[in-house]
């Protein structure tokens, strides 16, 4: 059993954090407005501030929404590092900037503790169910003392590299999520504008080389106009921009990628920002003047 500090107990926050607490673990815990209430009666302890969390944990985990948080959260006001002794693991499991991950890293690292950056895969279900996937970049030796604890909340667990190279992955995969979504709305706006049955033709589709995740799960959205968050389209832009800032820095071009930066800013436009990454479609949909499923 551990002693760990959670901070950041947002969508995907919580059930991660009720996770650790179903694997026997003890959870000390600060967020922005308060703990929920399940992780209370569950036994998570609220504390006042990050400084407290640190002081009272031997892991500490954040999960908050961009790099700017990541370092307030750190080093502002009651911050993480005010609160770090040696030997103490830091573990951020937010989606941010890789540069700063590595700046974020080595100060913490001359305090005398280690740092994994830890990003995440798989949205609300997947921290539900445990099932995450789980991006790594850090020492071995933390990511060997922390592996039962990332096993408590994801399957597919990877140490990619050093420092940052977690956070390099989860962009990558961000990528990838984005494309796939464009192209399962593409499919099956061009054969709903047809007058085929979107629903069968993602049926039939989940069955050739076609099939996805996305196919599967963000499909199924379209068809059915469920786009209630999931994942937000405004995180889901943040994760853009810092593919494409990288890119700039790397001296390259990711056309694909600032064309699907352009369908969610269209969404945004629309008043989409809350909705469902998957709500990208509704940008394609303006545009072919029909909806899936009319």
């Amino acid at each position: 059993m551990a002693n760990i500090g959670f901070i950041g107990l947002g969508i995907m926050g919580t059930p991660m954090a009720a996770n650790l607490i179903q694997g026997g673990h003890t959870l000390a815990t600060y967020t922005v407005g308060k703990t929920p209430q399940s992780l209370l009666d569950a036994g998570a302890k609220a504390l006042a501030n990050a400084t407290e969390v640190a002081q009272a944990s031997d892991i500490i985990i954040i999960m908050v929404p961009d790099t700017p948080d990541v370092e307030a959260v750190l080093f502002g006001e009651n911050g993480v590092a005010a609160g770090l002794s040696k030997g103490k693991i830091v573990i951020d499991m937010s989606s941010i900037s890789p540069v700063a991950t590595k700046e974020f890293a080595k100060k913490i690292n001359a305090l005398g503790c280690e740092y994994l950056d830890a990003p995440v895969s798989g949205g609300e279900v997947g921290a539900k169910a445990a099932s995450l996937t789980i991006m790594i970049g850090g020492s071995q030796a933390a990511f060997d003392q922390c592996k039962p604890i990332f096993e408590l909340m994801g399957k597919n667990i990877t140490l990619v590299g050093g420092n940052g190279d977690g956070q390099t992955t989860k962009v990558a995969n961000q990528i990838i999520v984005a494309l796939t979504i464009e192209a399962v709305g593409e499919a099956l706006l061009l054969a709903s504008k047809a007058g085929a049955d979107p629903a069968k033709v993602r049926q039939a589709l989940m069955g050739g080389f076609a099939s996805s995740r996305i196919l599967e799960v963000h499909g199924e959205r379209m068809v059915k106009r469920t786009f209630d968050p999931g994942f937000r389209i405004n995180l889901h832009q943040k994760d853009l921009n810092l593919a494409l800032t990288t890119a700039r820095q790397l001296g390259m071009s990711l056309p694909s990628t600032a064309l699907a930066q352009e369908l969610f800013n269209a969404c945004v436009a629309h008043g989409g920002a809350g909705w469902d990454h998957s709500g990208m479609v509704r940008a394609l949909e303006i545009m072919a003047n029909h909806e899936i499923g009319q």
